[in-house]
């Protein structure tokens, strides 16, 4: 449904994702210890319905953003990958492969991810707004798709600094998809591939650096 013009639209980022996990705890039956409720990666994206690549896109990133945050980031790199592709290829409802598809997350880790980082999503929320709509959908977010895999490729890699800033800028995009913002869209690619980029050319000066020393130049 769409709002009435004026109204503020930003909210239903954050509904949406506590509604969802709220949904998620009432149904889901893997897990009956009370408070230890975790859900496969298949139900998560299926709980998420129509809006599946926006809000699991958004969904799985968020624990890429908190620092020092660890084994959450490590079960969502694949998917969010695998997530980012299928955008890229035009599908128009998400599928992981099996493997990835039986990974459990903890929902009361992804709702505390979800509370930490609303008043954050809430400043992004407050600035969305439909603006170059056409990157949101068709070959726009085909395109969006294809350069998202660079950012969440660098989540994969267990080394300091590669998952943070490049989570934060696919969360961002992600809203921006959500909230038919090319804007978001692009301010969080960019952000995404500066850091990568950084990444590739002061870890290519270090290597150049340490090949000097061992060939005494």
């Amino acid at each position: 449904m769409t709002p009435p013009e004026g109204s503020v639209s930003a909210p239903r980022v954050t509904v949406l994702l506590s509604n969802v996990l709220d949904r998620v705890s009432l149904s889901d039956g893997e897990n009956d210890k009370a408070g230890d409720e975790k859900i496969s990666l298949s139900g998560l994206i299926h709980a998420l319905e129509e809006r599946a690549f926006g809000l699991g896109l958004l969904i799985l990133a968020l624990p890429c953003c908190i620092p020092f945050l660890y084994g959450i980031p490590q079960i969502v790199a694949l998917p969010m990958l695998a997530l980012a592709a299928q955008l890229a290829l035009g599908r128009h409802e998400p599928w992981l492969p099996r493997s990835l598809a039986a990974r459990q997350v903890p929902v009361k880790g992804l709702k505390n991810v979800v509370g930490r980082t609303r008043k954050y999503l809430g400043f992004l929320e407050r600035l969305a707004a439909p603006r170059l709509t056409f990157l949101s959908s068709g070959m726009g977010a085909r395109i969006v798709g294809a350069v998202m895999l660079i950012p969440t490729a660098s989540i994969l890699v267990p080394l300091p600094s590669t998952n943070t800033i490049p989570g934060i800028g696919v969360a961002i995009a992600s809203v921006g998809l959500l909230e038919r913002d090319g804007l978001l869209i692009l301010g969080g690619l960019f952000l995404g591939l500066l850091w990568v980029g950084g990444l590739v050319f002061l870890g290519g000066e270090v290597v150049s650096a340490i090949l000097g020393l061992v060939s005494g130049d």
